[in-house]
Order: C-alpha cells, then structure tokens, then sequence
C-alpha cells in the first residue's frame, strides 16, 4: 500500500495544464492538443483584462514604472499570486495583498505600498455597498448639544508618506517628518473625495469613533483637556468650526435624533 496520490483524471490535467500556461506560459507549455494561435488568443486576454484593471485602478503607480517594468510586475502577480475571491472588482485588492505579502523588489519605490493603498481606496469606497443612513439622523443639529454622526463612508488614514503628492515628478526617497493623515470619503452623490486633515481634525473624529454617545461639546472639552489648553473655549469654537466643514463634506451627517 502506498500514500501516494491518486492519479488525476484527464480532463482535470488539461484542465490544470491550460490554466498553468495561461498564468506563465514562459515557463509552462500549452497543452499539446491546442494550436498556438488558438492558445494566444486565450493568453492575451485574460492577462490583458487583469492588466488593464490594475493599471485603471493604479493610475499613478502605473506611471512611475516603464511599460518592461509595469509588465514584469503584473506578469508575476498574474503567475503566483493566489486570489481569495473570484470577483473582478476585487483583483485591486488582491494587488493590494500581493505588493504588501509578496512582492519583494529592491527597485520598487520604497512608497509603493502606501501609494498602492491609497489609490485602492478610492475604488474600495466606490464599490461598498454601505448607505448614508437618513434615519435617526439630524442633518441640521447643534453639534455642541447633540451627538455628532460620522458616515459609515468616511474613513480616516494615516500614511507616513505624503501619497496625494507622489507623482512622476515627485518620488520621495525617504519618509517626511510628519505623517499624512487623510479622510476619504463618498458624499450623497456618490462623489469620492480626499481630504487633508490636522492633528486636531483627526483627534476629533477619533474621539466620535470611539464613543458615539458623547455630545460634541463634552468631545470637544475632552479634547481640551487632553490638549492643557489654557483657553477651553478657543478649542471647542475651532473644533465647532471643523464639524461644520465636516458636515459640508458629508463626513459627519448631522446629530442623533
């Protein structure tokens, strides 16, 4: 008796045979029974289509790169990177996985995982199925007597890159001293925007993830305090005045009802 495997059946060998030449047809040959033109025709589209989605959902990372490079780095995602999900609109975030777990290239940015993130949130958030929520909400409360509502679609990110500047005329080569932190978002017309925040900003919607129940003002006074501001007031009238931006931009929603 042996432990060996059990010989896989025919069609699952051709089967295994195709996809393997599909994803790397340089080191894998095409099964025998398939002429070569028919073949090509398979070969350039699936890699053409999963090419050309990351380079749309990575249009700035694909410009830092010459097309030889571009290629070299898809053609290896495509060859070893085993996907979790068979849905198209989440290859980006299996990109994602790969540069971040995989991909190890001394001559990628030293950004690329950064930039490639927050490039991919745009799509993340376009593609979520969360709603704002109308129900129990006030879009016109006082802040300072209510309970301010974040959106569900308003994500708050720290990047130790400046990635809303990296360009092919900008590639830092070291981090700056001061992180980036940014809010993107979608607003009720399904419109992506980013936004750069302050400390204080960001303190501020910190504090409202962590406790829903508190009322702006008892956030802002924490807030104060945590700050030994000699003037409370000066922080609470200048955090009143950013949940008012905040609630142009459709951040935050309004007060609890």
């Amino acid at each position: 008796m042996t432990n060996s495997e059990p010989e896989l059946p025919e069609f699952m060998r051709k089967q295994y045979e195709f996809a393997a030449h599909i994803r790397n047809p340089e080191l894998n040959n095409k099964p025998d029974d398939v002429e070569d033109h028919r073949m090509a025709i398979y070969r350039d589209l699936f890699y053409n289509n999963v090419e050309g989605f990351i380079a749309n959902g990575f249009p700035i990372l694909r410009k830092l790169y010459s097309d030889a490079n571009w290629h070299a780095m898809i053609r290896d995602f495509f060859a070893h990177h085993q996907c979790e999900t068979p849905y198209f609109l989440e290859i980006s975030q299996e990109f994602l996985a790969y540069l971040e777990n995989e991909r190890d290239e001394e001559n990628d940015p030293i950004f690329i995982n950064e930039l490639a993130h927050y490039e991919w949130v745009e799509l993340a958030l376009n593609v979520d199925e969360e709603e704002i929520p109308t129900e129990g909400v006030n879009p016109e409360g006082d802040f300072l007597a209510g309970t301010p509502i974040l959106s569900p679609l308003a994500w708050l990110l720290s990047y130790q890159f400046d990635v809303q500047h990296i360009g092919p005329d900008y590639q830092p080569e070291q981090a700056p001293e001061q992180i980036t932190t940014l809010v993107v978002y979608r607003d009720r017309n399904d419109e992506i925007g980013f936004l750069e925040i302050n400390p204080m900003t960001a303190h501020l919607i910190q504090s409202i993830q962590l406790d829903e129940s508190q009322t702006g003002q008892t956030l802002l006074e924490n807030i104060a305090l945590q700050l030994n501001h000699s003037d409370p007031t000066v922080v609470i009238n200048g955090g009143l005045e950013i949940m008012e931006q905040l609630r142009e931009a459709d951040i935050l929603l309004g007060t609890r009802i």
